[in-house]
């Protein structure tokens, strides 16, 4: 038996969604992750392709290396191409994954709610990508983070990276995990809100050690030596 999807329909009816998935399948849904991949891919492009986060690359092209500005450009698209799709990936079948082994959820089940889940992180960065081109400049932060709030009370580079990737959207992004999978998993309620909140945390504590190791310092002493 199937049943068709409605994105806005079920985005806030989790448990709705849920229950239906007990008894039918998505239709279609094979055809509906490969738009939200096609839609991340566009996005990551038109990003790189405007010059987000490509700064580092101008002065090439004042210091009238034309030729090797156009390749570097060239090589960042392709980059960004590939990093969306690392992107999605993880978040859709990574995640989805990691979800299975702590809540015993069925594996199909949770990719339905990680299409969502990848969604909805897709229109953020849309929404920031739109915002960032109509004022003209970017930054490193998002505005729907928590990261500019902490910039302004924190000195310290870590922390401050860390909340900017903790947003209004990994809220809502938990709640909607919350309700989806506690009509599946055998799991109390606190064990299941400790794992939600927990995963997000973890990974912007990674990517926040990330952001702050002085890669570009390594890669020139690489080539100075």
């Amino acid at each position: 038996m199937f049943f068709e999807f409605r994105f806005w329909k079920y985005l806030f009816h989790q448990q709705e969604l849920a229950m239906s998935l007990k008894d039918s399948t998505m239709r279609d849904f094979k055809g509906r992750v490969w738009f939200v991949v096609l839609c991340g891919v566009l996005l990551f492009a038109l990003r790189d392709v405007w010059g987000m986060h490509t700064e580092g690359l101008t002065s090439l092209f004042a210091k009238g290396f034309g030729e090797t500005y156009v390749i570097a450009r060239i090589v960042s698209l392709i980059g960004a191409i590939l990093w969306s799709l690392i992107y999605i990936a993880f978040y859709f079948f990574g995640i989805s994954y990691i979800l299975h082994k702590l809540t015993n959820v069925d594996l199909a089940k949770i990719a339905v709610l990680q299409l969502f889940v990848v969604s909805l992180l897709l229109m953020e960065k849309a929404f920031v990508f739109i915002l960032y081109s109509l004022v003209g400049y970017t930054t490193d932060f998002s505005v729907l983070s928590f990261g500019p709030m902490a910039a302004l009370f924190l000195s310290n580079k870590f922390f401050i990276y860390f909340f900017n990737e903790l947003s209004l959207v990994t809220g809502l992004i938990v709640a909607l995990q919350y309700q989806f999978l506690r009509i599946y998993t055998d799991l109390s309620g606190r064990n299941l809100i400790i794992i939600l909140i927990a995963i997000p945390v973890v990974l912007a504590l990674l990517v926040a050690g990330f952001e702050i190791l002085p890669i570009e310092k390594w890669i020139e002493g690489g080539q100075a030596a």
